[in-house]
């Protein structure tokens, strides 16, 4: 299909409608007949995108041969927005869009439309995603829809508790993500161990911070690249010392095993990088080696172990604020004078493009988060000043810029980092952690509690961890955990075996 820009079909009306493409299609076009809507799209993106295409085409039925073919079980909305979808767009869905969307992938199979369900995903729909799920059998959407209900699951209980008892258990059974952090700590001494060098969690019931495990003694994480990905932390490079010798190396930490082990370093060595984690991938974007900036981005493909380059940045770049939003990622480069471009990488085209652009005198990006459509960049201000720290808000659907009212930020650089769960933001300083409650152009704080008392740069994430039993993070105890991720997604497949029976 190559068009997508026809207003959505009004399924009310008796008249057929024709959905006609904008620019030629392939040769190989076909007409699919929903409702009272004619849509003609190239069959070989139906069969590629769509198990139920493909298995029909491949069946030598007479279907095979016709020019038209009548979907008579299925809503016209939802294989508009699947077209949508298959065309490279990015819409944001009603309510009855989402239901015959859900219905539609249920139907036809399409990874792609339930990839992006996903994906958009947020506060205000994820109990329809998750209800509707259940009801159509879309496991992936069901359980990823249950578990970003139970982060925040205390906003929500209440509309919770009117679900089935099944659904509602389903949520119980789940782990919540965990605020963690990790400070900048050059590799151990051999003779003199520091316990100091540890990955902390946020309890937020005791509200206060507690040690999850330690980091291997010949990890560094100053200047390293420090990401998450399916549930599992990822330090690569980091400098030994000031001499910005690179650590060869790269450390997983496995939260369900409670266990390290190494993968290999990028072919090029590299420290004061960026590092995204994203779809079984690991990027590493940029950075310095002997004390010169790179372009150089590589990819890390966990499933089969090995680096490759990917297409350069713009222009050489290190230490790059960057965030993640509908499984799209995006950067901030400094261009002088006051422009700090935002860029997209498209994985699927490995291109970088440029989305906008934000001028403010004398200031860069140090920080950005994105919730939904927004991208929050968090940027000193003016006259050099980095002990203010002052936002913009920029909208990916409408384009527009909105200057943030207050400021955000204290003496101690608590928006140097800041990670989003649901819609709050979690920000971290030595004093206090903060949560806000994040409304599109107003943060409200929403509690405080324990700083994170160490000296070093902060590097913080989300991750669901096993029930540990841990000490104090002042302790020197090792820690002992009693992993529990075994019996909990077995516990998922009886759910889900269940409700295939509803």
């Amino acid at each position: 299909m190559e068009a997508g820009s026809c207003p959505c079909p009004d399924t009310g009306s008796q008249e057929q409608q024709v959905y006609k493409p904008l620019e030629s299609l392939a040769r190989h076009s076909l007409s699919v007949k929903v409702d009272d809507s004619i849509y003609v799209v190239d069959k070989d993106v139906l069969t590629q995108n769509c198990e139920y295409f493909r298995a029909l085409f491949q069946s030598g039925m007479k279907e095979c041969q016709q020019e038209e073919i009548h979907l008579k079980c299925l809503g016209a909305v939802g294989f508009f927005v699947m077209l949508r979808i298959l065309n490279g767009e990015w819409p944001m869905l009603s309510s009855n869009e989402i239901v015959e969307a859900i219905e539609c992938t249920a139907f036809l199979q399409v990874n792609a439309l339930t990839k992006y369900l996903i994906n958009i995903t947020n506060s205000e729909n994820c109990l329809l995603m998750y209800s509707t799920a259940a009801s159509y059998g879309v496991w992936e959407l069901f359980h990823s829809s249950a578990l970003f209900i139970r982060d925040i699951y205390s906003d929500l209980e209440e509309d919770v508790h009117t679900l089935p008892r099944e659904l509602v258990d389903y949520i119980k059974s789940l782990i919540p993500s965990s605020y963690m952090v990790v400070c900048s700590h050059s590799p151990a001494i051999k003779l003199l161990q520091d316990f100091q060098r540890t990955v902390c969690y946020l309890d937020e019931g005791d509200k206060e911070w507690k040690v999850l495990t330690h980091l291997p003694k010949n990890t560094s994480t100053t200047m390293a690249g420090v990401a998450v990905l399916d549930n599992k932390l990822y330090i690569i490079g980091g400098v030994h010392d000031v001499s910005k010798k690179v650590v060869d190396a790269g450390f997983c930490y496995n939260p369900e095993t409670d266990t390290w082990c190494t993968i290999p370093s990028p072919n090029q060595l590299r420290y004061n990088f960026t590092l995204i984690g994203h779809e079984d991938c690991l990027y590493a974007i940029g950075g310095e080696y002997d004390r010169k900036a790179m372009s150089s981005v590589e990819r890390y493909r966990v499933s089969n172990g090995t680096w490759s380059f990917a297409s350069n940045l713009p222009c050489p770049a290190a230490s790059l604020a960057n965030a993640k939003t509908m499984s799209r990622i995006f950067i901030c480069l400094w261009m002088a004078k006051g422009a700090t471009n935002i860029h997209e990488y498209v994985p699927e085209k490995d291109q970088w493009v440029l989305v906008t652009t934000l001028i403010r005198e004398q200031s860069y990006a140090l920080c950005m988060v994105a919730h939904k459509e927004n991208l929050y960049v968090m940027r000193n201000g003016p006259c050099d000043d980095f002990l203010l720290c002052v936002m913009d808000c920029y909208n990916l659907s409408s384009g527009q810029w909105t200057a943030m009212p207050g400021q955000y930020g204290n003496s101690k650089g608590s928006l140097l980092t800041a990670v989003v769960r649901g819609d709050s933001v979690f920000t971290l300083s030595r004093l206090v952690t903060t949560e806000y409650t994040i409304r599109d152009y107003k943060w409200k704080t929403k509690k405080k509690m324990e700083g994170f008392g160490r000296i070093g740069s902060m590097y913080t994430f989300l991750m669901r961890l096993p029930k540990p039993t841990v000490s104090r993070m002042g302790d020197a105890e090792a820690l002992t955990h009693t992993p529990n991720y075994g019996g909990l997604f077995d516990s998922a497949q009886s759910s889900m075996q269940c409700f295939e029976k509803l």
